[in-house]
């Protein structure tokens, strides 16, 4: 396994000191934003996590090989580069057999995550039952992936183009704790409302660390998933969302899309028939996970030995 994991230096030396690490995905990069936004969200996401004491390594495939840890360079391959896979764990052994790069989604930066032993992980939304998935069977493998690895995510949230009442159930189902900072409603990615109440409610780090070391200290594998609602000043009324997004969902129905383009169309939709409004709150939340990300891992490292 790991003649397959490219371990970044400062990455590398950072576990080995039993310093705070957050993982960070590159899907967001290569197809969840527009260049050069992309680019300039990722450096500032990576400057956000360091600031708040933790060392970041943004997870991809690059030349058939796992990254935990980009340099500059790459992160700009990948916010630019217009043939960058979009990888998912079924994905991974062609990607890499075939010496490709390839952007990760949550579940195989997960995996990678795990691989290289960090504990903690910041994404925008995680991924879920879709809408109708009673008739397509679409189902996220970001799901079943939370399910068997032990990483913590730390998101803003379910997606709200996906189904969260059922997204929700699922994951009760798979017996992955769901917990939101600091409030008692479940947020939905763009806003911080959802019509959801969350499972559980934590409001310190401390809380949430100390809960995800008693998980996998009594021997229940599997993530844990925290939602951290998106700040009040950026995020958008829900309502005002459900519009835009039963609009995508249309136009993606009509053009035939289907599988792993479905999400990266939706968000590209939404963003230009929003005027932007959308892609400002997704940077919003992603930059607000990362602080919360950071702190939690500082919290966690106490733990983590």
């Amino acid at each position: 396994m790991q003649s397959f994991l490219e371990i970044q230096n400062e990455v590398r030396n950072a576990l080995a000191e039993g310093k705070p690490v957050v993982a960070l995905e590159s899907t967001i990069i290569a197809h969840g934003m527009p260049y050069p936004q992309n680019i300039e969200t990722a450096l500032e996401v990576e400057d956000i996590v360091r600031k708040n004491g933790a060392v970041p390594a943004t997870i991809a495939i690059f030349n058939g090989k796992c990254y935990a840890g980009l340099g500059k360079d790459q992160l700009e391959y990948f916010a630019s580069a217009k043939d960058v896979w979009k990888v998912s764990l079924r994905d991974m052994p062609y990607v890499i057999s075939k010496k490709l790069s390839g952007a990760t989604t949550v579940a195989a930066t997960m995996r990678i995550a795990s691989m290289a032993g960090i504990k903690i992980f910041v994404t925008g939304g995680i991924g879920g039952v879709h809408r109708n998935a009673n008739e397509t069977m679409d189902i996220s493998a970001d799901l079943t992936e939370m399910e068997q690895t032990s990483v913590a995510v730390v998101s803003a949230g379910i997606k709200s183009i996906l189904d969260i009442g059922l997204t929700l159930e699922y994951l009760e189902t798979k017996g992955i704790p769901v917990v939101t900072f600091g409030q008692d409603e479940f947020p939905s990615f763009y806003s911080s409302k959802s019509g959801f109440t969350s499972p559980l409610r934590l409001d310190t780090v401390d809380e949430i660390a100390t809960m995800i070391n008693t998980k996998w200290q009594i021997g229940l594998n599997g993530a844990v998933l925290i939602a951290n609602p998106v700040p009040a000043e950026q995020e958008i009324i829900a309502e005002e969302m459900e519009v835009h997004i039963q609009k995508a969902l249309d136009a993606a129905k009509e053009k035939k899309i289907t599988g792993k383009e479905v999400t990266p169309f939706l968000l590209k939709y939404i963003a230009d028939h929003t005027k932007g409004e959308s892609l400002e709150a997704n940077i919003a939340l992603i930059k607000h996970n990362a602080k919360v990300g950071a702190e939690l891992a500082v919290a966690y490292s106490k733990y983590d030995h």
